[in-house]
């Protein structure tokens, strides 16, 4: 996979990868997120100009892995500040070339999601965008219980992803918003080139000064 080119997202303080010609696998994730969003009412809360959409390298495509991930960028309940051990930490700040601060960071990991089926991507690119709270505050949506990320069963959870993109795909949106999942990877870089996508540097723990908080987190 190629690397992409810059384009001004950066976690603040490291150093960015980015561009080059092909096909830019994640600016079309991106804009079928955005579709998603749009005619799906669960995911009315979801701004994506707030979501910055990203891609892994990884050295296979074997079925074994991790095909995608949502990294929320604030602590439970929308904090910017986490104590551990008595030591308060905040998370590195990812923005955009404007300087607006993203919430999430939804990455994808190639390309081992590319060599997935169409409707595994769909439901999977659904599984990661429901992960996102319905407050849009840059936490994870969080189930009752000991297993807060999926419920009790990640079977159900796909499920209703799963209808999620059944009720989308009966709208019938533009196909050409979607086309592209119907190839490989390897179909991908016959068709058009180069395959790349945006990387960005996982955000880190800074650790803070306890005089350096507010007396009251707004």
């Amino acid at each position: 996979m190629e690397p992409a080119r810059r384009n001004g997202y950066r976690a603040e303080g490291s150093r960015e990868v980015f561009s080059a010609r092909g096909f830019d696998f994640i600016g079309h994730i991106r804009r079928l997120c955005e579709d998603l969003v749009a005619r799906t009412p669960e995911l009315a809360h979801i701004d994506m100009s707030r979501v910055l959409v990203a891609s892994s390298q990884v050295r296979n495509s074997h079925r074994q892995g991790i095909y995608a991930s949502l990294t929320p960028l604030r602590f439970p309940g929308g904090r910017n500040v986490l104590i551990r051990r008595g030591q308060p930490y905040t998370l590195q700040r990812v923005v955009d070339p404007s300087g607006r601060e993203m919430l999430y960071i939804l990455r994808f990991y190639l390309p081992r999601f590319a060599d997935l089926k169409f409707k595994e991507k769909m439901t999977t690119i659904m599984h990661e965008l429901w992960h996102i709270s319905p407050e849009f505050n840059g936490d994870l949506r969080r189930h009752r219980g000991r297993f807060y990320a999926h419920g009790r069963s990640q079977k159900a959870y796909d499920a209703h992803a799963a209808r999620l993109v059944e009720r989308y795909l009966a709208q019938n949106p533009p196909a050409e918003l979607y086309d592209f999942l119907q190839y490989s990877f390897h179909q991908l870089q016959s068709r058009y080139g180069p395959v790349y996508g945006l990387r960005v540097p996982r955000p880190r723990l800074i650790p803070v000064s306890l005089t350096s908080l507010p007396s009251k987190e707004g």
